[in-house]
């Protein structure tokens, strides 16, 4: 196991100085079960959200020519990789030459399922592991594991992980690099290495700066009761008019 996470208090601040507080996956959890159970909104809403935030960060790290670009979304079973699922709806909508490969296709969850059909309603195309050699492309879309890291990664997300780090392509990771503990930031095998991170809602203890690349926090439409249940009395929204935010690791 490599360690990465240093022996002191975890801190993020935006560019204009204010704090974001950060929690650990069991509090992440806690975050997720009280805008679904109590105060919305609901998953279908945070993934949406998500996915929306992530194609426009996509479209921005792509600059000008983003049209014509090639990008290619990794995504896993889970809300990860529906919000993966859900941004390239948003890319194909605007004649993006996105695909999608999917880690495991006949084991998708309800919600994310569900994005996978608008997806293929928006004309979206779906790749398989074995044919991506066979293409070259602009951005890689890391959508596969997310926050709930639960051992070393093995199987076709592990081939997945390991064909992205060597594509040469630039990486774009969705909430926390695949294979990276989102509470210690602890590695396990082998691991995404993104150039950009964008976290959901709150950042992770886990996201170091070596892990990350340039780290992004998003909006996803979560309401300051939620943090005020979680015990987050202080929180204030970091966010100002936009939705994405750089952020970074003190």
């Amino acid at each position: 196991m490599s360690v990465g996470a240093d022996q002191k208090e975890t801190r993020f601040f935006t560019e204009t100085g204010i704090e974001v507080p950060a929690v650990t996956e069991e509090q992440m959890r806690e975050v997720d079960r009280i805008a679904i159970e109590e105060t919305g909104p609901n998953l279908f809403q945070m993934m949406e959200n998500a996915g929306r935030n992530l194609a426009l960060l996509a479209i921005e790290v792509l600059g000008n020519g983003w049209e014509k670009a090639k990008i290619l979304v990794l995504a896993g079973t889970g809300g990860n990789g529906g919000g993966g699922v859900c941004a390239a709806r948003h890319l194909a909508n605007r004649a993006v030459k996105v695909a999608i490969c999917l880690s495991k296709p006949e084991g998708l969850r309800e919600v994310p399922a569900f994005q996978r059909k608008i997806y293929q309603f928006a004309g979206g195309r779906e790749i398989n592991l074995n044919k991506l050699s066979d293409e070259k492309f602009d951005l890689i879309v890391d959508a596969l594991i997310g926050y709930s890291l639960r051992s070393e990664p093995h199987g076709t997300i592990l081939d997945l992980i390991h064909w992205a780090n060597f594509n040469n392509s630039p990486i774009l990771s969705l909430d926390i690099p695949s294979g990276v503990d989102s509470t210690t930031g602890d590695t396990y095998g082998e691991f995404i290495k993104p150039d950009w991170t964008m976290t959901l809602a709150l950042p992770k203890n886990g996201l170091l700066p070596k892990r990350t690349g340039k780290l992004i926090l998003a909006d996803i439409g979560i309401p300051i009761e939620t943090y005020n249940r979680l015990g987050f009395d202080d929180y204030v929204s970091p966010f100002g008019r936009d939705f994405r935010i750089p952020i970074k690791y003190v």
